[in-house]
């Protein structure tokens, strides 16, 4: 195939080059970049809640992890409900507990349990994985048109 024609599923591809992750098939939703993305965010709150005190277990620790891991799983139960508008509907509750955990994370920061920068990093990751729900928000809703 040459540069500027199209192949059985009308996407414009490059002739003789490796596939990249774009061009793989979505199978679940481990394939997925933003469930990928949420899950090195939760990581990286696991391992940042990790050094926080030990009476903050059941505080900003517990807050901080359970918000983070719903992220993805919202992602991941969207997905497995095999309809787009329970997709849809779960990457919205799954926008919502991140913007819970940038929450937590600075109030973890204003309180003087973590640092500016150990924060603004996750706040980063928050941005981009935030991003790209809107993002897969806006393409399955355009294909639902």
């Amino acid at each position: 195939m040459r540069f500027g024609e199209k192949n059985a599923n009308s996407e414009w591809r490059i002739a003789n080059r490796e596939p990249a992750l774009s061009d793989l098939p979505i199978n679940s939703y481990r394939d997925l970049r933003v469930w990928q993305d949420a899950m090195s965010l939760a990581e990286s709150c696991y391992l940042l809640t990790g050094r926080f005190p030990k009476e903050e277990m059941f505080g900003l620790t517990s807050q901080i992890r359970r918000s983070a891991g719903s992220v993805a799983a919202n992602i991941a139960e969207g997905h497995g409900r095999e309809n787009t508008g329970s997709f849809v509907q779960q990457l919205r509750i799954a926008q919502g507990s991140l913007k819970e955990l940038e929450t937590h994370l600075l109030l973890a920061q204003r309180v003087g349990i973590t640092t500016k920068d150990e924060v603004d990093g996750r706040i980063l990751q928050c941005e981009a994985v935030g991003k790209m729900l809107r993002s897969l928000i806006r393409s399955l809703q355009a294909k639902g048109k």
